[in-house]
């Protein structure tokens, strides 16, 4: 598994916009993303197959951070509640849920299609650091 992209936001209900890098801060999420704070959601991750896949199903051109995930991650399969995922040599976070209710979210109204409520995983940040599209992602 590796990091395909890191994505941020600074407010919530807006579509996410890659960047070159990003620091995760234990405790709160990613710096300058409008999902940080004291919460079981501070992190979303997708698959990045999940992405081409439903650009090809819907005849769409998405790329990272259009579904409002913050990191894509080539390989991601099989988490659930309570797993780690280490994403480069520091950042450590802990799923605490899978998908989301979809209430519609900008995704949806936008591009009438929605991966979040479904796969996304959100997590909290338990270790901090700097984390780069390239870095590598597996279990910790």
């Amino acid at each position: 598994m590796k990091v395909h992209a890191i994505c941020i936001s600074p407010q919530r209900g807006t579509l996410k916009k890659e960047v070159p890098s990003a620091v995760f801060a234990a405790g709160s999420g990613i710096q300058g993303d409008g999902h940080s704070g004291d919460w079981g959601r501070q992190v979303t991750c997708l698959r990045w197959e999940s992405v081409l896949a439903s650009n090809e199903a819907h005849g769409l051109s998405m790329g990272p951070g259009d579904f409002a995930e913050n990191v894509t991650i080539e390989g991601l399969e099989g988490f659930q509640p309570g797993d780690r995922i280490r994403l480069g040599d520091e950042v450590v976070l802990e799923v605490t849920q899978i998908g989301k209710p979809d209430h519609p979210s900008v995704v949806t109204r936008t591009f009438g299609v929605s991966l979040l409520p479904h796969e996304g995983l959100f997590c909290k940040v338990l270790q901090g650091g700097t984390v780069r599209p390239g870095d590598s992602a597996g279990r910790d």
